[in-house]
């Protein structure tokens, strides 16, 4: 297939650092060009990792003919703008998580890009893991029964003021960064949404942000619960029980690119490891839209997906105002 030639909206040090490394190997796409609000820090880039070309702003790379489709890192809070701007430009959308900063807008921007004829698609990219498709497939097969919980836990530390996480009026706090993963997890394990959910805040003094959130969600016949934080020890994991047997994901979100995953799975009859081949999640996740979008098919995870997540969200911030549970 003819390579898919991709922009980035931003020089973010997750795309620089995480996303960008596996797409330059691959033969399913190209990245060729990226743009920053400073010219320098484009063109440094560029020259940096071999990108034929760099813009001194969004808008400029928008209009760029040569761009099929583009990634957008960008704050939280920009998210939504820059996803109307690259539907108006006619480009398919793969936009950082959380796809905007409720549902309203979340939703408001699904339609956009229907209307524009674009694609559009959240980057969760743990989804495309092996170790995730594997235990998926492994709850669909029933090896451990009936799921009942889903625990999760996820947290960093990290204290600096001018830090976008850390920042609420770019959409920071870590309901936000990483909680949304831990909302994402048991709806793609249980396959539905949670039907009430309740939360639990606290918030620092002077960020305002939240640094330490633990929820429930309410899936009917089976929960999950989930702590994360952000100024805490850094640590992540994801425990999966059933009727007969539990599955543990050592490292379910940040995973090393070239190590292989644990992912151990516990019935009656012992445990055991898979033996799941080292992986790169992001380049998966690009080459998968790539290829969707080549050959004219649905992306992996539909848009309407993002807008589901963010309900649970928003209904966990209006938990945390009514002190009740709240239906997302």
């Amino acid at each position: 297939m003819e390579a898919v030639r991709w922009g980035v909206l931003g020089v973010a040090n997750i795309f620089t650092k995480k996303v960008l490394p596996p797409l330059l190997k691959s033969d399913l796409l190209r990245v060729e060009a990226i743009a920053s609000r400073s010219e320098d820090k484009a063109r440094a880039t560029a020259a940096k990792f071999g990108i034929p070309k760099s813009y001194g702003s969004y808008d400029k790379l928008l209009a760029d003919p040569d761009i099929e489709a583009v990634y957008i890192p960008l704050p939280n809070h920009l998210h939504a703008e820059w996803i109307r701007k690259a539907a108006d430009a006619g480009k398919q959308i793969l936009c950082e998580k959380p796809l905007a900063l409720n549902a309203a807008e979340a939703a408001a921007c699904v339609e956009y890009a229907a209307k524009a004829g674009v694609r559009l698609m959240e980057a969760f990219m743990y989804r495309f893991h092996p170790q995730w498709q594997r235990a998926r497939e492994l709850v669909y097969l029933g090896e451990i029964g009936e799921v009942l919980a889903v625990h999760t836990y996820y947290a960093y530390d990290l204290k600096d003021p001018e830090n976008i996480r850390n920042r609420v009026d770019m959409g920071g706090g870590g309901l936000m960064d990483i909680g949304c993963y831990a909302v994402s997890v048991p709806r793609f394990i249980f396959g539905r949404e949670p039907e009430s959910v309740i939360g639990r805040f606290t918030r620092d003094p002077d960020f305002k942000t939240d640094i330490l959130t633990s929820a429930i969600l309410d899936f009917g016949r089976g929960r999950s619960v989930f702590t994360v934080g952000t100024q805490g020890f850094r640590a992540q994991a994801v425990d999966i029980y059933g009727t007969s047997g539990s599955l543990h994901i050592e490292i379910p979100f940040n995973m090393y690119p070239d190590v292989p995953p644990v992912l151990t799975v516990t019935t009656p009859i012992g445990e055991r490891r898979p033996g799941l081949a080292a992986a790169d999640q992001y380049g998966l996740e690009v080459e998968a839209f790539s290829i969707a979008f080549r050959k004219d098919l649905p992306v992996p995870t539909p848009a309407g997906d993002a807008v589901a997540n963010q309900k649970v969200l928003d209904a966990l911030f209006r938990s945390e105002t009514s002190g009740r549970w709240e239906t997302p």
